[in-house]
């Protein structure tokens, strides 16, 4: 008999506005006995149906709902929404490189699928899909007839689930660097070291649309394979690329010679110590891009991220010259916007500069964010013009 979740009162209104996402400690009771990763209903405390979705006594997310009419689960699902979720990203021109499933935004939860060209890389986060790791291949398969797929479920997330960590060939076969076009700029993904999936495709339109700020001086922290760098150098004189890892300013360097641009200079160190040490040699730029890594995995480490972002949007503040432009992000979902620009007006406050923005974006359009999961509505970047 499988599994039926009965709720407590009232615990039924944040997944009836679009939740995916059932806790353990919402839950009154359960009924029926199955295997853990089994599909299971849930229910309100008066019975009415609410949706079904995969179960995972090991997890605090004890049922993450996909199913809310009486669809039948199962690999034709699986390719019905994922043939869906590429036909929105194609009408909207995206081709070569794009976020092709955004788990629950696209209704199949903790499932994520970047495609780079010819090739998939994809993230498997919970145990109800690991258990259908092989029909989400065959119907990646079906749908994108890829050279290779590669799997990067190397993240910490996965123990919540009571799963490894892994990585490998799925499908195919999958070279060490693929290159993509990303803004008419030829850029090399490293599926296999690269962070997340290989790239951060969330940011290619943020990336786009500081080429028109970008002039002078650029310093670009946090500058990963050198997506920013790269648009920025189109237009600028000179960039600055900043990151802790030499395994991405090599990548940067790279990239930066496919495109012929031999406008940027890279800096290893970490981008907190190289600021500082900027600031005091009295060093200034025309536009400074600040991205950081996110600085808090819960929200109860809110707190101290919004010292860091404070910290570091002080620093950059400090370094813009009069007219310039400065650039800032936050990838912390548990970091909301209105808390974001709070943070960053306060920094400019302190840093005694006048500040307009010109500017609020957010993640590309090939990462949809869901009303009602916050979670999905994760990317801030403002574009603030320093006085």
């Amino acid at each position: 008999m499988s599994y039926t979740i009965y709720l407590k009162k009232g615990e039924e209104k944040r997944l009836l506005a679009g939740h995916p996402w059932v806790y353990a400690n919402e839950v009154a009771r359960i009924e029926g006995k199955d295997r853990n990763g089994a599909l299971a209903t849930v229910c309100a405390s008066d019975g009415r149906y609410i949706g079904r979705g995969y179960l995972n006594h090991a997890s605090k997310i004890l049922v993450r709902i996909h199913l809310r009419g009486s669809e039948e689960d199962g690999e034709a699902l699986f390719r019905a929404r994922i043939r869906a979720a590429n036909d929105y990203r194609r009408s909207l021109g995206y081709e070569n490189c794009y976020r092709a499933v955004f788990a629950e935004a696209d209704d199949l939860p903790a499932f994520i699928v970047d495609k780079y060209g010819d090739y998939l890389c994809v993230q498997i986060l919970s145990l109800g899909m690991y258990l259908r790791k092989k029909e989400l291949v065959s119907a990646l398969r079906d749908v994108f007839s890829p050279k290779g797929i590669y799997e990067r479920s190397d993240v910490a997330v996965r123990k919540k689930e009571g799963l490894p960590e892994e990585c490998g060939v799925l499908w195919g076969e999958v070279p060490d660097r693929v290159e993509i076009v990303e803004n008419g700029l030829k850029m090399e993904v490293d599926l296999k070291n690269g962070q997340k999936t290989g790239y951060f495709l969330d940011q290619k339109e943020n990336r786009a649309a500081i080429r028109r700020y970008a002039r002078g001086e650029v310093l670009d922290c946090f500058c990963n394979s050198g997506g920013f760098s790269l648009n920025a150098a189109t237009n600028a004189a000179h960039v600055t690329a900043v990151d802790v890892s030499p395994l991405a300013l090599e990548t940067v360097r790279r990239n930066a010679a496919l495109n012929g641009l031999a406008n940027i200079e890279t800096v290893c160190g970490d981008a907190f110590t190289v600021l500082r040490a900027f600031r005091d040699e009295g060093k200034t730029f025309d536009l400074v891009v600040l991205d950081p890594p996110a600085f808090c995995k819960s929200a109860a480490e809110a707190p101290d991220a919004c010292k860091g972002y404070l910290d570091i949007n002080l620093l950059g503040f400090r370094l813009v010259k009069r007219g310039g432009f400065l650039v800032t992000c936050s990838c912390s979902h548990y970091v909301p916007l209105p808390l974001f620009q709070k943070t960053v007006t306060d920094a400019a406050r302190r840093a005694g500069r006048r500040v307009q923005c010109v500017e609020t974006r957010f993640q590309a359009p090939d990462h949809p964010a869901l009303f009602g999961d916050e979670e999905t509505q994760y990317l801030k970047c403002l574009i603030l013009r320093v006085e």
